[in-house]
């Protein structure tokens, strides 16, 4: 039996009828075990830069990594909605770069859409993009992308000046066309607010529990993040049983258990 796909028009209609699942994942077996499980939002994240390819930030990750990542995804998919993040660069330089750049994560990752970052700064590449028959995930509050400039990974919005422009931000990327809105590192109240005020599901991280979603790095989920965000919950502790399971290997192949006859040909 076929599984329906999850498309933008099916993730905004969950808006006040069901909270909204979202993941990261960055390659296919861990995205076919989400699409098993019905998790209906699967981000490429560029979060890959520290946890698959070892860098301090997002901003070293380039197009072509991207690109790499969201095929491997797309390839462990049935049903769910796979959407990337457009790194660093990708589609800040103009709308006509954003908008090839976000081409290709379709044609050559096969992504279902993109994210970008920014409010009312990307509300002309977001509306050409959606013009153009590609569906935008928007991103506003703590930017991982301008963290240089927001001097650190900080809490957004804790001014009542600073939250009133964050609800201006939500309203921009809404009236560009994007289907929905990842709220980062804010206050509950501020999201909350921000989640009224827009008819586009909003999915928090660090951002509370009054948001229409939520989503997680799935290393976070698993354990596998020595020094996790505070708000990040490990469902599992794989870190410390792959740190037991390579040591017992360890152990087993310098003591000349490993293998044993149950793993020889022939024996």
């Amino acid at each position: 039996m076929s599984i329906a796909k999850w498309t933008a028009p099916k993730i905004r209609s969950l808006k006040g009828n069901q909270k909204v699942v979202c993941l990261t994942a960055y390659d296919c077996t861990f995205a076919r075990w989400m699409d098993e499980a019905g998790v209906p939002l699967i981000l490429v994240g560029d979060s890959l830069g520290m946890t698959v390819l070892g860098y301090g930030s997002t901003l070293p990750v380039t197009l072509d990594q991207m690109l790499h990542h969201t095929a491997a995804v797309c390839r462990g998919v049935t049903s769910a909605m796979v959407i990337t993040d457009m790194p660093f660069m990708s589609y800040q330089v103009s709308v006509q770069q954003a908008l090839e750049n976000a081409g290709r994560c379709l044609q050559e990752g096969g992504a279902d859409g993109v994210k970008l970052e920014g409010g009312k700064i990307r509300a002309e590449s977001i509306r050409a993009l959606v013009d153009n028959g590609i569906p935008v995930l928007g991103h506003i509050g703590l930017l991982p992308q301008s963290v240089k400039a927001m001097g650190g990974y900080r809490v957004q919005g804790k001014t009542e000046e600073a939250a009133r422009q964050l609800i201006e931000e939500a309203k921009a990327v809404e009236d560009a066309g994007a289907f929905a809105l990842v709220l980062e590192a804010m206050p509950p109240s501020v999201a909350q607010a921000i989640t009224e005020a827009v008819s586009l599901p909003t999915i928090g991280i660090g951002a509370g529990r009054s948001c229409d979603g939520q989503v997680l790095v799935i290393n976070d989920l698993l354990g596998l993040t020595d020094k996790p965000p505070k708000f990040a919950k490990a469902y599992a502790k794989l870190g410390e049983e792959t740190r037991r399971a390579i040591a017992a290997y360890r152990d087993e192949v310098q003591s000349g258990a490993f293998p044993g006859d149950e793993q020889t040909y022939g024996a």
